[in-house]
């Protein structure tokens, strides 16, 4: 039902019955539930990277703050979460999927998006000033950044994929700023290398699935042919492969693990957990929702939970912060 047929029918509800009444209310709120996209608060666990990688599991209260942040960018990416489906509501119903979300198919109005669009960022925006202005900057920077992409840059071929990457980037600052820990160069070459592998993934699966109305639903597809996005995932996998490795035996992670070669064990599960998502790709066609793909595939959730396993391992048996 569109959300023109849920206003004509709005005086014919008020004068329902209650049950009715609440009825229709529940069921809004379920829809404004699922524009927030909980599923993908995922993405936000990059957020405490730099806790686990600096041995901050140890202190309780590095702890409590990075859950805070974390909890912080999960309230301001569902913010930018209905910013987008509401300036893409034309669009995503011309999409096989994303004419089922909650503004394409008029489950949820646009005020009313709006009104949580502006309370979400409101009171993430001043959560985070209170606890830490640091947050509150780098927050400021990911809104700002996501509504370029929402108003030009996703337009834009490459700059769209970098700007991505750049969102994966500033949640991995604000996990170091809130626990007040420098920022780890090798940390940051590898999270942006995988946010570039996953966001080109990511544009590769929008060809394939969207076929010859791949350019109909975003018209930078077009400036992405397959063998263009092929060229560049391998060779955004070869540089990540190698900058992890080198991060495993670098001098850093090896005083930090007591070991010049602890961390080198955890190289083999990511290793699999790149060609187990290679093979998702290009095997089973997946890779437009890379939280979907990484949490429904039994084999990479079992990996991640190894390599998570054998990481804190090495990090917190004997190694010195």
């Amino acid at each position: 039902m569109s959300e023109s047929e849920l206003n004509v029918l709005d005086p014919v509800l008020e004068t329902a019955p209650p049950a009715r009444r609440a009825a229709r209310g529940w069921g809004r709120l379920r829809a404004l539930g699922a524009a927030l996209r909980p599923a993908q608060w995922v993405k936000n666990l990059f957020v405490l990277t730099p806790l686990f990688f600096s041995q901050g599991l140890r202190d309780p209260g590095s702890v409590w703050r990075a859950a805070a942040a974390t909890g912080l960018f999960c309230l301001m990416s569902s913010s930018i979460y209905l910013l987008n489906d509401l300036r893409d509501r034309e669009t995503d119903r011309r999409h096989p999927h994303k004419r089922l979300r909650p503004l394409a198919s008029g489950a949820l109005s646009g005020w009313e998006a709006q009104l949580a669009l502006a309370g979400l960022l409101a009171v993430s925006m001043a959560a985070a000033w209170t606890f830490s202005p640091a947050l509150a900057t780098v927050l400021a920077v990911y809104w700002v950044l996501n509504l370029a992409y929402s108003i030009r840059l996703k337009h834009v071929v490459i700059l769209d994929v970098f700007t991505i990457a750049a969102g994966y980037l500033l949640r991995v600052v604000g996990g170091a700023v809130v626990i007040g820990v420098a920022m780890s160069s090798w940390l940051l070459i590898c999270t942006t290398l995988l946010a570039l592998f996953i966001g080109l993934c990511k544009r590769r699966h929008e060809q394939v699935f969207l076929e010859g109305g791949a350019e109909g639903h975003r018209q930078v597809l077009a400036e992405y042919p397959l063998a263009f996005l092929d060229m560049m995932i391998g060779a955004l996998t070869a540089a990540a492969l190698v900058s992890y490795t080198l991060y495993a035996a670098s001098e850093e992670m090896a005083r930090k693990a007591g070991s010049s070669s602890g961390m080198l064990l955890t190289v083999p599960f990511v290793l699999y957990g790149f060609f187990r998502y290679l093979y998702l790709v290009y095997r089973k066609e997946e890779g437009g929702d890379p939280t979907q793909s990484v949490l429904t595939d039994r084999p990479m959730l079992v990996n991640l939970v190894l390599w998570a396993a054998a990481a804190a391992a090495v990090l917190y048996q004997g190694g010195r912060p």
